[in-house]
């Protein structure tokens, strides 16, 4: 069959699984290209396919959809500026910090990490970051800097009044932010695609591995760690710490952050006390030792929510769990159902190895949320380990026609 032929290829020359994406997903891309081409015979579109590498390269845009926005998963940013701060400028006095966001997408991680790092303190001439995707597309996106409101989801956009400057149909990065960051592209397997790349000592490679086979995402971790410095740190997924701790690595100990170093790595002893400020990312830090639950007077306050919200992730990130999700068992009682809330718990319970209560916690954020893009996709892994393929298929096949639906509703390949 054409169809199977394609998405060997596929998986092949990108290493994603049509199975993880969902078969109808590749046949409704390759339709896309055989009306974009004028063609109708499957056959003839496959010979041109492996003739051309253009058409092979539009078909991945096709079936490549950006998912991302600014500060998705704050905590792993938060993460990267205490790392930074507290260990590697204290062992490097000179020298720049070399990071790799891989695939970075249409930039808003590689750009969300130079904002951090910059807001935290850390000086322009100590780091820089290089950013990698096979998307051309979402390179040449990313170089212009120009963004649309769907990058900006999160709640507190101050960043976007400090390092954004409003334009005609979305808002410009500044040039300070832009200049810490080089695009190019390339393939996570392919080791043309990152001739000269290594020694990095910070890699985020998030929420990529989950769409690989098992042999292809152990072939890609193997060469992360071979681009790492050997106490580098790699920041993975939820959803695919199990497969670092399969393949050699150990916790960095940053729960919600998914931080990995490989075995035997030594990292620097941490300074007592909290992370370093970094107001467009990570919580303020709170002065209770144990969790408590909000006073009855607030309960109806969105900030009294957000602040026991914030307490709970200020345990997770020192490492204890357990009183985060006390945390939250203390105040979710009363309170009007929220999908982030429930997200949250979820996200607990897969940092402490209990999948089907985090999968119970997912399904809760997707009856109140059906469009949660981060539960639909974390949940969808959870079936996976839990041995439901059928289920999980359907899950990512409904996050990415979700995507593809965003793409359509802002009026082009982006907003």
């Amino acid at each position: 069959m054409v169809f199977a032929r394609i998405a060997a290829l596929l998986k092949h020359t990108t290493g994603v699984d049509a199975e993880s994406i969902g078969a109808g997903s590749v046949q409704r891309a390759v339709r896309k290209r055989l009306a974009a081409q004028g063609v109708t015979d499957l056959e003839a579109y496959w010979e041109q396919l492996c003739a051309s590498e253009f058409e092979l390269q539009e078909l991945i845009e096709a079936i490549v959809i950006p998912e991302t926005w600014f500060f998705r998963d704050s905590e792993a940013f938060a993460a990267l500026v205490r790392v930074v701060r507290e260990e590697w400028l204290a062992k490097h006095v000179e020298g720049t910090l070399r990071v790799l966001s891989l695939p970075c997408s249409t930039g808003e991680e590689p750009f969300s990490m130079a904002m951090a790092l910059l807001e935290s303190g850390v000086p322009p001439t100590r780091f820089h970051i290089d950013a990698v995707d096979i998307s051309t597309r979402a390179i040449a996106w990313a170089e212009r800097g120009i963004y649309g409101k769907n990058s900006f989801r999160t709640k507190d956009l101050r960043f976007r009044d400090r390092y954004f400057q409003p334009v005609e149909r979305g808002h410009r990065l500044s040039e300070a932010v832009r200049r810490q960051v080089s695009f190019r592209s390339g393939n996570l397997l392919s080791a043309d695609g990152l001739h000269g790349a290594h020694d990095y000592d910070v890699i985020f490679c998030r929420n990529v591995l989950i769409y690989f086979d098992r042999a292809t995402q152990c072939r890609a971790i193997d060469i992360l760690g071979r681009l790492m410095t050997p106490s580098g740190l790699l920041f993975v997924g939820p959803s695919e710490t199990g497969l670092l701790l399969d393949q050699g690595f150990v916790s960095a100990g940053i729960p919600l952050a998914f931080a990995f170093r490989q075995a035997g790595a030594s990292a620097p002893q941490r300074r007592a006390g909290p992370t370093p400020a970094a107001a467009v990312v990570a919580a303020q830090p709170v002065a209770a030792k144990q969790p408590q639950p909000k006073p009855a007077a607030a309960n109806q306050t969105g900030s009294a929510t957000q602040h026991w919200i914030d307490e709970a992730r200020h345990f997770a990130n020192e490492g204890k769990l357990v009183e985060a999700l006390t945390c939250c068992e203390l105040n979710m009682h009363g309170e009007p159902a929220s999908a982030e809330v429930f997200h949250l718990v979820g996200l607990l319970h897969d940092a402490a190895g209990r999948v089907r209560e985090a999968a119970e916690h997912y399904r809760k954020a997707l009856y109140l949320d059906p469009r949660h893009p981060e539960a639909l996709v974390h949940l969808a892994v959870a079936l996976q380990k839990d041995g439901d393929a059928r289920g999980a298929q359907r899950l990512f096949e409904r996050a990415n026609r979700q995507s593809s639906a965003g793409e359509r509703k802002a009026g082009g390949w982006r907003e």
